[in-house]
């Protein structure tokens, strides 16, 4: 069995000595660990150093592409490298590598598809409370939408299976954490989470360049990630309030109507009334085409998967005999 270990990188030639020095080179349960380096148009010298610490394989993109993108470049890499297990991390060191056989456990006991390494949160000391809030919002909008108990959806410190890894894609340009355990979720992978340890802050997020575009931007990936992988729910929701709103209103213009009292300047009302219960019922409608949308999309994923499937199988033999 071959475990990669893939580690996304922008201008991380500070931090990857400290984050390499960390990481195993054999793991109990497989014949090789092989570190791959995802450098996401760095300006300084990640891939030269990563080179000189002697990573296996190193991916380079010309310009920065983001956290997402390079994501899904390492694990198109991996499954080309014929890569039994994935594991993800973070170049700045924030998962303590220790706790990889943790993470890994699972898997090898096959109980397990997808692991996540769940932060203690609560006790993280260079967290904001903002930060904090925002983690358990978006753990909570994951667990509803996957079905699953994830209990920290966005860590970055993740293993997979090789299958697992084939079925995973990436729609969202900021961030792959919440996405792809909904997706896991919904294809019926088995996702368990294991508590981990983190080391102290070596720099400020990339991610978090200020609370109001953090804020945005993870607003934004919530929003979305129900519209995309619950279509019905999100447009029907979004649809009966409406049509209440118009109903209530409308409601209001009938009983003063009823009461014999002048509706001559409450016409207003009506139209509003009229806006609203249209609106609402237009977006019903939406509802059910986006929910056949979402049916299409899972037969294309699935022909996908079997397409990937046997030309990574493909490129994997090849490798082997050349």
């Amino acid at each position: 069995m071959k475990l990669i270990i893939q580690i996304p990188c922008l201008n991380e030639a500070k931090s990857l000595p400290i984050t390499l020095k960390e990481l195993p080179r054999k793991v109990k349960g497989f014949k090789k660990v092989e570190w791959l380096i995802i450098d996401d148009g760095s300006a300084d010298d990640t891939a030269k150093v990563a080179k000189s610490l002697g990573v296996d394989h190193i991916v380079q993109f010309t310009k920065t592409k983001g956290l997402a993108k390079g994501f899904m470049a390492g694990i198109e890499a991996s499954l080309q490298l014929g890569a039994d297990v994935i594991i993800n991390t973070d170049a700045d060191n924030q998962y303590k590598a220790k706790n990889i056989p943790d993470l890994l456990k699972p898997i090898l006991d096959k109980k397990a598809d997808i692991v996540i390494g769940a932060r203690p949160i609560q006790n993280i000391e260079h967290f904001s409370l903002i930060k904090k809030l925002l983690q358990k919002l978006g753990s909570w909008v994951v667990r509803i939408s996957s079905g699953t108990s994830i209990e920290d959806a966005p860590s970055g410190f993740r293993a997979m299976t090789r299958d697992a890894a084939l079925r995973l894609n990436v729609f969202n340009s900021y961030t792959y954490t919440l996405e792809t355990i909904i997706q896991a979720g919904q294809k019926n992978m088995v996702i368990v989470t294991v508590p981990i340890e983190v080391n102290k802050d070596m720099r400020p997020s990339r991610l978090l360049k200020s609370i109001p575009a953090y804020i945005q931007k993870s607003v934004s990936t919530i929003i979305r990630i129900f519209a995309v992988y619950r279509p019905f729910r999100f447009f029907m929701s979004l649809g009966v309030l409406l049509f209440s709103i118009g109903v209530l209103i409308g409601l209001r213009f009938l009983i003063l109507f009823f009461e014999g009292q002048s509706t001559q300047g409450h016409i207003q009302s009506l139209i509003l009334a009229s806006i609203f219960i249209g609106m609402g019922f237009q977006t019903m409608i939406i509802a059910f085409i986006a929910d056949l949308i979402g049916v299409n999309r899972n037969l294309l994923e699935d022909i996908q998967y079997r397409m990937r499937k046997k030309d990574f199988a493909t490129k994997t033999k090849k490798d082997l005999t050349t």
